[in-house]
């Protein structure tokens, strides 16, 4: 995903110092990234302010999440975050995701520094934003 003027520069290899594998693995390679035009349910979180903002998009059938998409701004954790509980998500029942915590995803990703951990509670805000907007539109509608 990062552009190959970036690919082998300074920057690229103190942030290897700074991030394990996983956590460049998904940032350079986010999985599951865009819109789904077709859309359940959309959920935001995260802060504008600070630079770190998750919209996640879901497929629902028969309660459980059959396509996840997000679209990520913030860092390399923010979008690592992203892109794993795009991942961690799929498959499960509306009431699995829910239970998805930050520790879950910063274990996933094998350790989040402390000082980026609050970029991992992005992604469990953002897929229960996106739970209750499925269920309000289906109490509604």
């Amino acid at each position: 995903m990062i552009g190959p003027d970036l690919q082998n520069t300074d920057f690229l290899r103190t942030m290897y110092t700074m991030y394990n594998d996983t956590i460049m693995e998904h940032f350079q390679n986010p999985r599951n990234v865009g819109e789904l035009a077709d859309a359940d349910a959309i959920g935001q979180a995260g802060n504008a302010e600070t630079g770190d903002v998750m919209k996640i998009y879901l497929k629902i059938a028969d309660g459980r999440i059959v396509e996840s998409r997000h679209k990520t701004f913030g860092n390399a954790v923010a979008i690592a975050v992203s892109s794993m509980a795009s991942l961690m998500i799929e498959g499960k029942r509306l009431e699995e995701a829910l239970l998805i915590t930050k520790e879950d995803v910063s274990l996933a990703l094998d350790g989040i520094p402390k000082d980026k951990m609050s970029c991992s509670n992005m992604a469990p805000d953002a897929i229960r934003a996106a739970i209750e907007n499925y269920r309000n539109s289906r109490a509604t509608g």
